[in-house]
């Protein structure tokens, strides 16, 4: 019987199993991921400040009907056998390897950082925030992106604009990050909309700031300025999994570089999706990491795995269209969607409104009904 590895249980990995399962059948994937369950990364905000607890999206692995899944950390790729080998010494090989091991938060890179910050893109940090947080009833909350490219590119304006809306008026918040605008990806024009909704809001905005060095109350950045802050929110630097660097499958600071439109990397039968990989558009940006972009990504792969298995020749590609959603307060929301490999993309920023909140509550719902079942 065929067999199909998938290495991690994110948005790509599941949408890749579940699709796969459903197209040729029960027992032909297994999927691997350190831990036992998923959550959407739209949760952490929620819980963070309060707004809803972060267990109510939580959804075991195991509960995937038809999938095989084995917890365990992934410590060797083998791309030319298609194989993976886990920390238990279990080795696994299949007819085809996925691979979706997503990014790795490295907040060691900024010196300080870990010490005097907290990751808000790390779900073990979650209660943390949220009890700092809870402390806090003037002052300033600073929220900074350490490193480029990041997951989910509009949360920390997300955080500020739910922050902003959630504590006391004597609170100040500020966001800070490298890029020279709040979403390149979206260009300047549709940039603009939403940082002029930060200023709407009372969020200040602070583009071009790269920060070197993390001190107790102060972060120090690479034009010799300082920001103060009483608590710190870090989106850390990420990097590619070092499992795929040690494996060969991209260089030291790189990423895993699939075609854009079958994910095929350059080994037969092993496909890359989500965070871990680098998939330039045409204006020299790279597509957004985003759990929706994963989930297109996975489908696609899946669709030409069980084409290939059953000896047809594949067809189904990733088309790069997708959109995320930005809470912005107020019981609204707004999103960032478009055509992203488009040539030019052709990307925007939409207005903020009540329905468009409740279609982000509506996506998380719809999504796990789908995997996982009601």
């Amino acid at each position: 019987m065929a067999r199909v590895v998938i290495a991690g249980g994110g948005f790509g990995g599941i949408a890749a199993a579940v699709a796969l399962t459903r197209e040729v059948g029960p027992g032909t994937v297994t999927l691997i991921d350190r831990r036992p369950d998923f959550v959407m990364g739209l949760r952490k905000s929620w819980a963070v400040l309060g707004l809803e607890p972060l267990e109510r999206g939580l959804r075991r692995l195991d509960q995937l009907d038809g999938v095989d899944f084995v917890q365990a950390e992934i410590t060797s790729v083998q791309p030319t056998e298609r194989a993976v080998e886990t920390a238990d010494g279990m080795r696994y090989a299949g007819d085809a390897l996925v691979l979706a091991l997503g990014a790795e938060q490295a907040p060691q890179l900024v010196p300080g950082l870990a010490e005097h910050g907290i990751n808000v893109w790390d779900r073990a940090e979650v209660e943390r925030a949220r009890v700092a947080l809870e402390g806090v009833r003037e002052g300033r909350l600073l929220i900074g992106v350490f490193g480029m490219p990041h997951s989910c590119p509009p949360a920390p304006y997300e955080f500020a604009l739910l922050a902003r809306d959630t504590l006391p008026a004597a609170v100040e918040v500020a966001v800070f990050t490298p890029a020279p605008m709040a979403l390149a990806v979206a260009g300047p024009e549709q940039s603009a909309r939403l940082e002029a909704l930060l200023g709407q809001r009372g969020v200040s905005f602070l583009p071009g700031h790269k920060a070197e060095a993390v001190s107790r109350g102060v972060v120090q950045f690479a034009d010799g300025s300082q920001q103060p802050f009483d608590v710190l929110f870090g989106v850390p630097p990420h990097r590619c999994p070092s499992v795929l660097v040690e494996a060969g499958l991209a260089g030291s600071g790189g990423w895993l570089k699939p075609d854009p439109r079958t994910l095929e990397t350059a080994h037969d039968g092993v496909y890359a999706v989500g965070d871990c990989t680098a998939i330039a558009l045409s204006n020299g940006l790279a597509l957004p990491k985003a759990g929706v972009f994963a989930h297109a990504q996975g489908e696609a792969v899946a669709a030409r795995i069980a084409a290939t298995l059953a000896g047809r020749r594949p067809t189904a590609t990733f088309a790069g269209e997708g959109m995320c959603y930005l809470e912005t307060g107020r019981g609204e929301a707004a999103k960032t969607f478009g055509s992203f490999l488009a040539d030019p993309p052709q990307v925007q920023v939409s207005s903020p409104d009540a329905a468009t909140m409740e279609e982000k509550r509506e996506f998380e719902r719809t999504r796990l009904a789908a995997w996982f079942g009601r």
